[in-house]
């Protein structure tokens, strides 16, 4: 596996790992809202953070990683290498290149809340809604200030 950044090129793969992400892991939302946030994420949300990807040994999309200052805006794996150790690379180069870092995760999501909490994030707080208002709980998570 590889780890690069960005390149406009890969906006519309990133947009299918993240839709074929959410469609197996997000079962609160409907394919209305998957629908909704689909341009979102493909034209304001990747353009909008520093983002990295992952490749695998033929150069192919597997994963990608979102981040603005020290926090994680997204994190998505493609579900057909779910369990390879992507998205914990992912975070692992993220925090080589920012130290501490925070994420919000929405709280009907328990895969990523136990992804997050066995990589060390401890919970700092919960919001009702998501960043654009809808009534999704978000639950913001940190690393320690010890962890290195």
């Amino acid at each position: 596996m590889h780890i690069r950044p960005f390149a406009s090129e890969d906006r519309y793969r990133l947009t299918e790992i993240w839709r074929t992400a959410v469609e197996a892991t997000h079962d609160f939302l409907t394919v209305a809202d998957i629908d909704y946030y689909e341009p979102l994420v493909r034209d304001s949300y990747l353009p909008a953070v520093e983002v990295w990807v992952a490749e695998d040994a033929q150069g192919a999309l597997t994963g990608f990683i979102g981040l603005s200052e020290n926090k994680v805006e997204m994190l998505f794996v493609d579900p057909s290498v779910k369990g390879q150790g992507i998205g914990r690379t992912l975070l692992d180069h993220a925090h080589s290149l920012k130290g501490r870092l925070d994420v919000d995760v929405n709280e009907q999501n328990p895969l990523a809340m136990g992804f997050y909490l066995k990589y060390g994030f401890v919970q700092t707080g919960r919001s009702e809604t998501d960043g654009e208002g809808k009534p999704f709980p978000i639950i913001h998570l940190a690393q320690p200030q010890t962890c290195s």
